[in-house]
């Protein structure tokens, strides 16, 4: 309508020259026109004139033919060759003060961190916690390499040593949450894993990452092994969270509610070894004078328990 003004007005027109099916030649010139105030004809324009010309063609290669045999396939995960010599824990410490010399943004810094992770793994509990002794420092810049490196280690004694540190209350909250969350992608977890992780759950003031990490970490470990809820280190887990039910998710005040509800979400999370809890979780869910988010948050907690389970 005439009543509406346009304020932006613009072109672009190009104009290009193929020949023998290739780009030789790209002209375009691009217009703007901006008019705030088209009643008196004030407004500013821009005009923008590029070119694109083909100079030459290179007809050589300028690689070398790579030999069949050493070409296969494989996934898109980080390789990197395993060392079959031993790694002391004198050398995981090298490597932490070459990270803190080391520019932070470099491709430097990130191979020494890759490294620094694969030797982390290397290491035994008694090594890790004597290279820890040693190495928690903070680098110039506030940067504690060891504390970022050790959630992508991934192995027992890894998990151990983090479990202590959050424990010691030696970090700070968020590098705690990073530890945590860090614990739902461990591929091959153990049962030593959920052996030394459990009693954080009874810790006061356990937070949402607490929960969820440790149980994210028990629906991995029962997906890869069968009878999983037979394992000790599972069996104590469950029974920690089955007590924070009370016997019926009964609340009381709205602290209470969100607690409960976190609790439930836990259990939901640890799918497989949640089957021990359906007696307690259908109570919950059926009893009327629950609240209604918590007998929604019972109903989900249902999601990974296999329909096998009455």
């Amino acid at each position: 309508s005439h009543s509406e003004q346009q304020i932006l007005s613009s072109k672009l027109e190009c104009v290009q020259s193929i020949e023998d099916g290739v780009l030789a030649e790209a002209k375009c010139t691009e217009s703007n026109l901006v008019t705030l105030f088209p009643q008196k004809g004030s407004g500013a324009k821009t005009q923008t004139e590029s070119s694109l010309k083909l100079f030459q063609v290179e007809t050589e290669t300028r690689y070398s033919k790579v030999d069949s045999e050493d070409v296969y396939v494989t996934s898109i995960l980080y390789e990197r060759e395993e060392t079959e010599r031993e790694v002391t824990g004198g050398e995981v410490t090298a490597q932490v003060w070459k990270l803190c010399l080391a520019h932070s943004a470099s491709f430097e810094t990130a191979d020494l961190f890759m490294t620094l992770v694969f030797e982390l793994r290397h290491l035994s509990l008694e090594a890790l916690k004597a290279v820890w002794q040693r190495s928690s420092f903070k680098c110039r810049d506030n940067w504690q390499p060891l504390i970022d490196a050790l959630p992508s280690c991934a192995t027992e004694a890894c998990v151990v040593l983090m479990k202590e540190i959050i424990s010691s209350g030696e970090v700070e909250e968020d590098k705690v949450e990073h530890f945590f969350w860090s614990f739902s992608f461990i591929s091959k977890p153990t049962s030593g894993m959920i052996e030394s992780l459990a009693p954080l759950l009874k810790s006061p003031g356990a937070s949402q990452s607490c929960f969820l990490g440790v149980t994210a970490l028990l629906h991995r470990f029962c997906s890869v092994y069968n009878s999983c809820d037979s394992v000790p280190a599972v069996q104590s887990v469950m029974r920690t969270l089955g007590k924070f039910l009370r016997g019926n998710c009964s609340v009381e005040d709205s602290e209470q509610l969100s607690e409960m509800q976190l609790v439930l979400k836990a259990i939901g999370n640890a799918g497989l070894a949640a089957a021990s809890l359906v007696p307690m979780l259908s109570l919950c869910a059926s009893l009327t004078t629950n609240p209604m988010e918590i007998r929604l948050a019972a109903v989900q907690a249902f999601r990974r328990i296999p329909c096998s389970v009455r």
